[in-house]
């Protein structure tokens, strides 16, 4: 069985966000299995790269809170855009990818998830970043674009313990809902990933927040780890 975990989070606080995506990447090794998450805000916020400098992001954005992410990238505003995250552990084999490879395979699942509900877009052959730092200002290769515009970003971590990448979409302004949306890329996942979804457990998911919320009290919504450099 090619098995698969799927979660969805729902709204959550921003550091409690960021937090849960580094327990899904502790996690994920002892699983052995790779997890879809979905995930949105209650509040408007933005996450910047683990390795920016906080004092040139606090210029360069108004939004508060910041948060600094546990995956490398830019400045990603967050408010009504589609947040998601996808863990794998070390035996999987997205974690052997380059790291390129691994950022246009997770373009081509939304992609061709924004086509299952015959939305046309694609990948950008080339960067046209126009502002450093910032993930939605020009675009990186492999990002999705429509009509001309970035609407897909990603930033990946990998360790021992397996590779991390979180995303964010800024929907097309046009008529689609967000359920249909993680109903495609799940639909896609089957298709070309040959997933077969599977609920996370109760155990496994209450020790899971217990670490978020360990970790985001602790870390992301401290000051000393937000402005680390």
């Amino acid at each position: 069985m090619n098995s698969w975990l799927l979660l969805n989070s729902g709204p959550g606080e921003s550091a409690f966000n960021m937090a849960l995506d580094e327990a899904l990447l502790h996690a994920v090794a002892h699983w052995r299995k790779p997890v879809l998450r979905f995930y949105g805000w209650i509040e408007p916020a933005a996450t910047f790269g683990y390795f920016q400098k906080y004092s040139e992001v606090a210029e360069t954005i108004l939004l508060r809170p910041l948060i600094r992410r546990p995956t490398g990238g830019g400045i990603v505003p967050h408010d009504a855009d589609w947040t998601y995250s996808l863990a794998f552990p070390p035996n999987h084999e997205w974690y052997s990818l380059k790291a390129v490879e691994s950022y246009r395979r997770v373009h081509e699942w939304i992609r061709d998830a924004f086509a299952r509900l015959n939305v046309d877009s694609e990948l950008a052959l080339e960067a046209t970043k126009s502002a450093p730092g910032q993930c939605f200002i020009g675009y990186e290769q492999s990002d999705v674009l429509w009509q001309g515009r970035k609407i897909a970003g990603a930033a990946q971590r990998r360790t021992r313990e397996g590779l991390l990448i979180q995303g964010s979409v800024q929907p097309p302004p046009i008529s689609l809902k967000r359920d249909d949306w993680e109903n495609a890329m799940r639909a896609i996942g089957e298709i070309h990933q040959r997933a077969i979804w599977e609920k996370l457990d109760s155990d496994s998911a209450e020790s899971l927040d217990r670490q978020a919320a360990e970790l985001a009290r602790t870390k992301y919504s401290q000051d000393a780890f937000n402005q680390k450099r």
